[in-house]
């Protein structure tokens, strides 16, 4: 099991070290290839070249977008980017962003950073595990960097 991790020098807080500290805990066997690049808008390339070049079975992209309204054009783009290199390679990107103007203050934007990428990575897991590992979850209100909506119940 081969790992790929993409982050960015433009984030504020190295995520990738939250992704693969949770990676080692939890599937010590695996091997983690990292990139880094300079922005969310080098991810696409950053991720595909992980799978293609560095035969990565899975890709966590990792990145921050700032509160300007161009951050999060920005950040549109290179989500519609990282979607389009998961069908090019038919491999799962999980692309975990991070918005600034999510948090009141940097405490909680680190808290809130550190909790979305070790969920994300253990969902990257479960994913390599098999197609439905995550079915007994499906329905549930689970949330990444926030606590879980919880399911509605129906009928």
């Amino acid at each position: 099991m081969k790992i790929g991790i993409a982050d960015t020098t433009f984030a504020r807080i190295n995520m990738a070290k939250y992704a693969i500290d949770q990676v080692r805990k939890d599937a010590p066997q695996a091997k983690i290839e990292r990139y880094t690049v300079p922005g969310f808008k080098d991810l696409p390339v950053a991720c595909k070249k992980l799978i293609e070049e560095y035969q990565c079975d899975i890709v966590i992209a990792l990145s921050m977008a700032g509160s300007a309204k161009i951050d999060e054009q920005c950040a549109f783009e290179a989500s519609l980017g990282l979607t389009i290199a998961q069908l090019l390679t038919n491999k799962h990107i999980i692309n975990v962003m991070v918005y600034t103007n999510e948090a009141k203050n940097e405490k909680e934007l680190l808290a809130l950073t550190k909790d979305r990428v070790q969920k994300h990575a253990l969902n990257a897991l479960a994913l390599l595990a098999g197609k439905t590992t995550l079915t007994p979850f499906a329905g549930k209100g689970m949330r990444q960097g926030r606590h879980d909506a919880g399911e509605l119940k129906h009928e």
